[in-house]
């Protein structure tokens, strides 16, 4: 059975702790030993004075002079004196090595006590941080979000780990949603590939019978005008809905060419909007990037046919055109309704459209127009009503 984290700390640090207690009690105890008188002290000066006594007695005192008797007397009084304190001694040892085990215990308890409970505190301090962040790997590992209460106490590196792992946890959830998107454009390119090339086959044909219904049946029965238009109008948008799917399914090809897309901005506001609307452009800083006019100049022409269509052909579009040593930022802004809230975290998504009559591909070919030229888009709001989006190009 393995015990918890928490409990294996513990012990080892009780065990750290109370090992060398244990051997200074030890130490301390023997060295009392070693230097308080020795037992057999007292017994042998209490046999010396018996013997003095003995010889005292057997002596007789009458045929000793008068010095030898004082010195006699004088021995048998300091042998007396060193019998009193040797017996006092060996009591006073008695005392100490209890009292002194006794504080020796105290002082052991007192520590192991102040040893287990900061053992305790510290294995809380460790084990909790840790458990805390074994779980968030946990939740890393299962793509669930990280809780956001207050994180379990600790030191102060544990803080620092805890923000690296939030760190990686934000950088793995938006490579997985990149990743995940990407996955999703290369399907809906290899779908809309296909689309345009079966859409083209049966349309060739169908130009081909319009053609010949324009010229002929329509001469012979002029009441089959009406319906040819029709044939014609929606050979027209089958026409155009091919050439969206084929142009998303298609990445821009071959090495990147210098375009100014001051010039290129310039050329469609002139020649790709009504003449009610009106193109106010500001340009700072060089704007030439390495890239690929045409695809560039289909995406950019998307932005303002739609900034056209949201203003009803007439208004002013706003064109911002700022260089910088990295790349360019191109800011289109419309003043028309605007793009719906809920409808903006999926505007650039194929298929997504907010018009009766659109394909749903216009934007999604402009990200993916941005994207191939190392930039990214965002939409935002247009102070005042509108839709804004902001393009970065890079060099």
């Amino acid at each position: 059975m393995i015990l918890p984290f928490r409990r294996r700390i513990f012990l080892v640090l009780v065990a750290m702790t109370a090992v060398p207690v244990a051997l200074a009690a030890i130490g301390w105890v023997l060295l009392v030993r070693g230097t308080a008188p020795a037992a057999g002290a007292r017994a042998s000066l209490e046999a010396v004075g018996r013997t003095g006594v003995e010889v005292r007695a057997e002596l007789d005192a009458a045929r000793l002079t008068d010095r030898q008797r004082a010195a006699l007397d004088a021995h048998l009084s300091e042998l007396s004196a060193s019998l009193t304190l040797a017996r006092r001694a060996e009591l006073y040892s008695r005392y100490y090595q209890a009292g002194f085990a006794i504080t020796v215990a105290l002082l052991a308890a007192v520590v192991l006590f102040a040893a287990v409970r900061l053992a305790g505190h510290l294995s809380r301090q460790l084990s909790r941080p840790i458990d805390e962040l074994v779980g968030w790997t946990r939740l890393i590992r299962e793509h669930e979000p990280l809780p956001d209460g207050p994180p379990q106490r600790g030191a102060p590196e544990f803080a620092a780990l805890r923000l690296a792992l939030r760190d990686m946890a934000g950088a793995l959830a938006t490579a997985r949603e990149r990743e995940l998107e990407a996955e999703r454009l290369r399907a809906f390119r290899e779908v809309a590939r296909r689309v345009a090339h079966e859409i083209k086959n049966p349309l060739t044909a169908m130009r081909i019978a319009i053609d010949q219904l324009q010229r002929h049946a329509v001469a012979t029965n002029p009441a089959t005008d009406t319906a040819v238009q029709v044939l014609a109008a929606e050979a027209d948008r089958l026409e155009l809905l091919a050439r969206e799917f084929s142009e998303f399914g298609r990445l821009p090809e071959g090495p990147p060419a210098p375009v100014d897309v001051g010039e290129l901005l310039g050329e469609l506001a002139r020649t790709a909007v009504p003449p009610a609307v009106t193109v106010a452009l500001r340009q700072h800083g060089d704007v030439v990037i390495a890239g690929y006019y045409e695809p560039l100049r289909r995406a950019f022409a998307n932005l303002l046919r739609n900034g056209v269509e949201a203003m009803e052909g007439r208004g002013t579009i706003d064109l911002a055109l700022q260089g910088g040593p990295d790349g360019v930022t191109v800011t289109v802004a419309d003043h028309g309704p605007g793009v719906p809230g809920e409808m903006r975290a999926h505007v650039f998504e194929p298929y997504v459209t907010t018009k009766p009559d659109g394909t749903g591909l216009g934007l999604a070919l402009v990200r993916q127009t941005v994207e191939a030229h190392g930039g990214g888009i965002r939409l935002s709001e247009t102070a005042g009503g509108g839709a804004t989006f902001t393009l970065t190009l890079a060099r």
